[in-house]
């Protein structure tokens, strides 16, 4: 079993990381999906090996844009989502989830938390942590051999 935790859009509310410090510690993986990935400095320098950080349309830092990790045996595609036109829709990122060989796509840039399965495609979208929006939310996703739970949690 590993357990993952995945954040976007936390746009400077570095006071809703800080919250979820055990939950990190705590995890297999960290993966941030961009928009401020800056936010995500202290976090990468404590947990170096097992945090990913991606960039979004407001990074000028960001190690990558997008990243195929592999877990239990599930390909997992991260990206923020701009790139696929994600806000019109998960056709592309869908396409490119595909691609890639993945069975599970993450995305942020919505803002709007959502977790479907389409074509046997898990797609998930952890929601923002932004300071502005009225709710702040991220991902705890378990995997489990085949089986990947994901849960939208509310801080």
């Amino acid at each position: 079993m590993k357990t993952i935790v995945i954040l976007s859009d936390t746009h400077r509310n570095l006071a809703a990381i800080d919250k979820l410090a055990g939950i990190l510690r705590e995890s297999d993986y960290i993966v941030h999906l961009g928009d401020m990935a800056s936010d995500m400095r202290e976090v990468m320098k404590a947990y170096p090996d097992k945090t990913y950080v991606l960039s979004g349309n407001n990074d000028f830092f960001g190690p990558m844009k997008e990243a195929v990790i592999e877990v239990e045996g599930r390909r997992i595609f991260a990206c923020h989502g701009h790139l696929y036109g994600v806000k019109s829709g998960t056709e592309r990122l869908l396409s490119a989830v595909k691609e890639r060989g993945c069975d599970i796509g993450l995305y942020g840039h919505t803002h709007m938390a959502q977790v479907e399965e389409k074509d046997g495609i898990l797609l998930i979208n952890p929601g923002s942590m932004t300071r502005y929006g009225t709710e702040n939310t991220y991902c705890y996703l378990v995997i489990v051999g085949k089986k990947a739970v994901a849960t939208i949690v509310k801080i």
